[in-house]
């Protein structure tokens, strides 16, 4: 499996475990396997709640901020990688 860079974190809500993505780069999806990876921060994990601006959507294109539920801490600035099947 390769993974294609797909956006940042922007910021983190500890209380309810969401991070705030910056979509740099293709789409977001729910059901997306996504790899957090920063300085201290190295996990994978699937898509399956994302809103943006409150609202749920299925699909974050680049250029939109998305919420993301995740299981753990991530910090500003980890990258997020999209998991990808390569034929």
């Amino acid at each position: 499996m390769d993974e294609d860079q797909g956006g940042v974190v922007a910021n983190f809500y500890a209380k309810v475990g969401v991070a705030a993505i910056k979509v740099t780069s293709g789409s977001i999806k729910k059901g997306d396997l996504l790899h957090y990876k920063g300085h201290t921060t190295d996990f994978t994990a699937e898509v399956t709640s994302m809103e943006i601006e409150r609202q749920p959507v299925e699909e974050a294109q680049a250029g939109d901020l998305v919420g993301v539920q995740v299981k753990e801490r991530v910090r500003k600035k980890d990258k997020v990688y999209k998991v990808v099947e390569r034929p």
